[in-house]
This record gives structure tokens, sequence and C-alpha cells, in this order.
């Protein structure tokens, strides 16, 4: 098939550029940093470039528009002015389920476990209540709800806390922490917080599954099948790595003055799992990254 990547030298959007160019014809583009998207088929402009993007969809012609570009987190659309965050993640989102709608493409779009209300218990279903409580949140819904208003041919992938590796100029959270333990620094991770953590890996190959799958018109979960606190994750790091687990300290969301307390946003995966498409443990993927 052809691809069309957004977002493709992102945290995750890097890792699609390898996994789905092996099987598909792609075109990923990419913004401010090229990471690896100058070793395939790659084109610099921004999702509000609606000229290009119009050029794009003309020339190229996907079959399915993978859309992960956004200001994809908390603190960084908080240091933004609101209506440029909402540009990004809302009205780019519409405008490319439109050129999907007129092209007859699917859209297959990464919105996050953190539209969820997080006291509402554990693995969430997806007709579980939403209740997001930041502007990138807010904004990742509201792109939902224009997709779905726009027409019946996409999945809305509501994409878990992701851990890896970045590659390039990318980098997590997780990568941070790991470069800590390695220094001998002490690091604290919230110990009451859950989430269905997916390696930036297993992420990329599932979604290589996805795209072959003949479903759309779904809002699916798409994390990984355990509840893990970051508390947890980093001793499970530091049992894969060989670093010490005493530098490794919990705290509480209240203690860290988390500006965005969100308890538990775990997610059932069911839906995912009867497609065919279920993330390996947590250790096993940790093993993977080391590999």
């Amino acid at each position: 098939m052809k691809i069309f990547i957004t977002g493709g030298s992102g945290l995750l959007g890097q890792y699609l550029n390898i996994k789905l160019s092996k099987n598909h014809e792609i075109l990923s583009q990419y913004n401010l940093n090229q990471g690896n998207c100058n070793q395939f088929n790659s084109i610099k402009c921004s999702v509000t470039d609606y000229g290009e993007i119009e050029k794009i969809f003309e020339s190229f012609k996907p079959d399915i528009v993978l859309h992960t570009a956004a200001i994809s987190n908390a603190e960084r659309a908080d240091k933004m002015a609101a209506d440029e965050v909402y540009s990004i993640n809302v009205t780019a989102t519409k405008y490319l389920a439109e050129m999907c709608e007129k092209n007859k493409a699917k859209l297959i779009y990464t919105s996050t476990d953190l539209v969820y209300a997080g006291y509402r218990g554990s693995f969430l279903k997806e007709d579980a209540r939403l209740i997001p409580v930041s502007l990138y949140a807010e904004t990742k819904l509201m792109g939902e709800v224009k997709i779905r208003e726009t027409f019946d041919n996409y999945l809305i992938l509501r994409v878990a806390l992701q851990y890896g590796f970045g590659l390039h100029h990318s980098r997590s959270h997780f990568q941070n922490v790991f470069d800590d333990l390695k220094q001998g620094k002490t690091v604290k991770l919230f110990s009451d917080q859950f989430r269905s953590a997916l390696s930036i890996k297993e992420s990329a190959r599932m979604l290589s599954d996805l795209v072959t799958k003949e479903v759309k018109g779904e809002t699916i979960n798409f994390g990984g099948v355990e509840r893990i606190s970051r508390y947890d994750l980093g001793l499970y790091l530091c049992e894969i790595s060989g670093t010490s687990k005493e530098l490794v300290q919990p705290i509480t969301m209240d203690e860290a003055k988390a500006v965005y307390q969100v308890a538990d946003v775990s997610m059932n995966v069911d839906k995912l799992n009867l497609l065919g498409i279920k993330s390996k443990p947590v250790k096993d993927s940790l093993i993977e990254l080391f590999e």
C-alpha cells in the first residue's frame, strides 16, 4: 500500500518509517527536525500547510494516512499559545480527514489514553468517561471528534504511554531516566499513576499489522496488556539493564506537585486483541529494547 506518515521524524514516526517501508511504499512528512526521514521517501512541510498537503494527496495518492504529527505532550502544549496548539492538533486533523474523504483514503489517527477520566477505575474500555485535564489531551480528543464528524473511513487509536529509546533528536522520559540511572543518579517516579505502557518498537510493529486489517469506523485502545506505574516500569528497567534498583524512588503525584494528576488510565485492550494484535509483556519488550 501507499502510506503517508505525518510526524515521520517523531518518537514513533521514525520507527514507523523503518517498519512500514519494508512492505509498503511510504511518504514520510517532517517539519523542524529531519530525524531518519532522509533515509526514506520524505517531504519537509508543516501539517498546517494545506496547499502542500493537497499536493501530496494529488501526487502520492495515499491509500492510508497515518497521522502521528501533533503537539504531543502536555508540558509542550502549555508553553505554546492555545490557538497554535488547536491549529496543529485539531484544525490540521480535520483537514486531513476531509482530504482522506475526498481521495478515498483511510485515516489512522493516534490519540492518547489521557482523554479518559483518570479516576474511574482500571482497564477502561473505549466507552469509558472522557475527561481530558490538559490542553494537550483536550485537543487530541477534539481531533477525534472532527474525524468522526467528517467520515467513517478511520481508525482512532488511544495510544498508551510510550517508552523506549528515541532515534536521532527524539527522546522519551524513559530514555532520560535510563541515562540518569547509568550515571548513578537517583530518579523519582510516580507510584500512583497507572498506564498500559507500550514500547515504541512494539507500537510500530503493532501499527504495521493494523494497517493491513479491513476495519474502519472504530475507536480502539492501543496499549499493552499490563497495568503498570512509572515506578514499577523503572524497577523493571533496572532489572533488565543491570542498573541499581536502589536508585529508583517512588513518589506520589501530590508529593511531586504534578500539574495534571491522572491516577489511572490503564486500558482494556480486548478490541485490539480481537483483531489479532497483542503486545509482548513489558519485561520481554524491555529485553528487546536492549538487544
